[in-house]
């Protein structure tokens, strides 16, 4: 009798599971679309309130420009909190520059880290000559700016005497900077100087001649002897050195790598370092 109840029962029960879930798998087709919609973005809030200020940012920033001029304080306030991101943005750069580079080189071996100090290189100089040749195009078929402050201001000054030659040298001379401290907020610039050289003439050392003659002479013959001499040097222009201290900081990763069990410690600081400089970012943005 039991056996014969315990087989009358067991259809049911799988009768009833087949049924849940069926019930399971048709619940999410019959969802709204709108609930779907809303669904999705909940899950990527950031990025829609990004698009959503984007598009406020803009749309604002048109109609007060239809507006009668603004007094520069109102100006400024409304600026005043996106200065304030930036500057929160930015005071996280070289951390995360640092903490970042050194956690992920610090655990691959030595192959897969030359492999990607070339690609990295080489991705580097391509987008850089093709930034250059985009701005250049860009700025010859759009014009930006208003024309009208171009005919006040005149044609400006070009500086022709820097060559390709001395950009690129100027970026080996940034990958290998002489102090990390000052990489952080400057690098290297090959600048050329305009500088009079005049000559002596002859006739200077000659002491009998008497000195309203030396006047007269230098008076009339140093503007046709003055020469103008173009001579390079380096300077350091205001910017953070990024190239400089991704060089070091990619093989300061490498070598911590390669010593195992001795740079444990260090690379367990670098991955706290990683995570909390990240977390800030996540702060900062929301």
């Amino acid at each position: 009798m039991a056996s014969t109840e315990g087989a009358n029962n067991m259809p049911k029960q799988v009768e009833v599971r087949m049924h849940d879930s069926h019930l399971s798998s048709e619940e999410p087709k019959h969802r709204h679309l709108g609930l779907r919609l809303c669904d999705k973005l909940g899950k990527n809030l950031l990025l829609t309130l990004t698009v959503f200020g984007v598009i406020l940012g803009a749309v604002c920033g048109a109609l007060l420009r239809l507006i009668s001029p603004i007094h520069p304080d109102v100006v400024m306030l409304i600026a005043f909190p996106g200065d304030i991101l930036m500057r929160m943005l930015k005071m996280l750069i070289l951390p995360l520059i640092i903490s970042s580079l050194i956690t992920g080189l610090s655990g691959l071996d030595a192959k897969a880290s030359g492999r990607l100090g070339t690609r990295a290189m080489v991705y580097y100089m391509s987008t850089t000559i093709i930034a250059a040749v985009l701005g250049v195009i860009l700025v010859l078929a759009i014009h930006p700016g208003d024309p009208k402050l171009k005919k006040q201001l005149g044609p400006g000054k070009k500086n022709d005497e820097v060559s390709s030659l001395d950009a690129f040298l100027d970026l080996i001379r940034n990958l290998f900077p002489e102090n990390l401290v000052q990489a952080c907020f400057q690098q290297i610039q090959t600048v050329t100087k305009k500088v009079l050289v005049a000559p002596q003439s002859e006739e200077e050392g000659n002491v009998t001649n008497s000195v309203v003659s030396l006047l007269t002479e230098t008076a009339t013959e140093a503007p046709e002897e003055t020469k103008v001499v173009v001579k390079k040097g380096l300077e350091f222009k205001d910017g953070m050195n990024v190239l400089g201290l991704i060089g070091f900081f990619i093989a300061f990763g490498i070598a911590m790598g390669k010593m195992g069990e001795q740079a444990k410690l260090m690379v367990e600081f670098f991955n706290i370092l990683n995570e909390i400089v990240m977390k800030l970012v996540i702060m900062i943005m929301w």
